[in-house]
């Protein structure tokens, strides 16, 4: 038996239909029909009832059914393996995001684990004060980073997604209940200085040097992490400029989060290094162009 042949009669099993059956595997009935005729031929026995109103296994066609089920989607796993690995997507693919935002694409993971199911997919945060340093290590594959990132060692790949920005601050603070902030008021705010040497045009895209009129912006308490900046404008030391979504994940009961009118959403995009990448890489990369594309 040949193994379209059984692709046809499994189908034919599941379906109870031969209309149906053809246009799943995109052959005519007469196919589907000449197929079953010639196994229960070779079979030596019916393997379906036909009526004008219905399709019925007999109990050799379940027999059959039964027997032959695993081991065909079995052959058909074993070959999906044998081409993921020939394409280089069989492995793990390990991906770094920051707090919410791997929240913020499970589509796009979801999408790359169905087209690569045999795939591992391993997650690890990345601290944004430290945005490269886990892809320069080698710890992590594919990055999902904010916008810019200009940096001659490493690939910007599709933009998945946009966020608001909101600024973040204690409750005691004398902003805390107003409706938002704008980006001249930064010049009377104090905030997060970072322990890493972050490119300054990577840090002002949250926390600029000057508001729009050239006031500077005052940095305070360094920190090395993002639970440092919570604890640090929650004492009332600093504020933080976040994406908006953040103050849904971090909803801590003396921090306030406040809408900053006038800065521009945050673009979020997959980053990996430029020497290291791979055919899995390239495909995690595919599913988010292609899930934002449908979007």
């Amino acid at each position: 038996m040949e193994l379209r042949d059984i692709e046809i009669f499994l189908t034919l099993a599941e379906e109870l239909h031969f209309g149906r059956t053809a246009d799943r595997l995109h052959i005519t009935a007469a196919r589907v029909s000449q197929s079953i005729k010639q196994q229960e031929r070779r079979i030596g026995g019916p393997l379906f009832e036909r009526t004008t109103r219905s399709v019925r296994l007999t109990p050799l066609g379940r027999q059959l059914r039964d027997d032959l089920a695993p081991m065909f989607h079995g052959l058909q796993q074993s070959v999906e393996r044998a081409q993921q690995a020939a394409s280089g997507t069989l492995g793990t693919l390990t991906l770094g995001t920051m707090g919410p935002q791997g929240w913020m694409i499970d589509q796009i993971v979801e999408l790359f684990q169905e087209r690569h199911p045999n795939a591992r997919l391993v997650h690890r945060d990345i601290n944004p004060v430290y945005p490269f340093d886990l892809l320069r290590s080698g710890e992590v594959d594919i990055a999902l980073l904010w916008l810019p990132v200009r940096e001659p060692d490493l690939t910007v790949g599709p933009v998945t997604h946009t966020s608001p920005q909101a600024l973040m601050l204690a409750a005691t603070h004398p902003y805390a209940d107003r409706d938002s902030v704008c980006r001249e008021d930064f010049g009377d705010l104090t905030f997060i200085a970072h322990s890493s040497s972050v490119p300054a045009y990577v840090e002002e895209v949250f926390q600029p040097f000057h508001t729009p009129s050239g006031r500077p912006v005052p940095r305070g308490p360094l920190v090395a992490n993002f639970d440092d900046e919570l604890k640090a404008v929650s004492s009332g030391q600093a504020v933080l400029a976040v994406p908006a979504e953040a103050a849904r994940f971090y909803p801590w009961p003396n921090l306030v989060s406040l809408p900053i009118r006038d800065a521009p959403p945050i673009r979020w995009a997959l980053v990996w290094r430029t020497a290291a990448e791979t055919p899995i890489v390239q495909a995690f990369a595919q599913a988010a162009t292609d899930h934002t594309a449908d979007g």
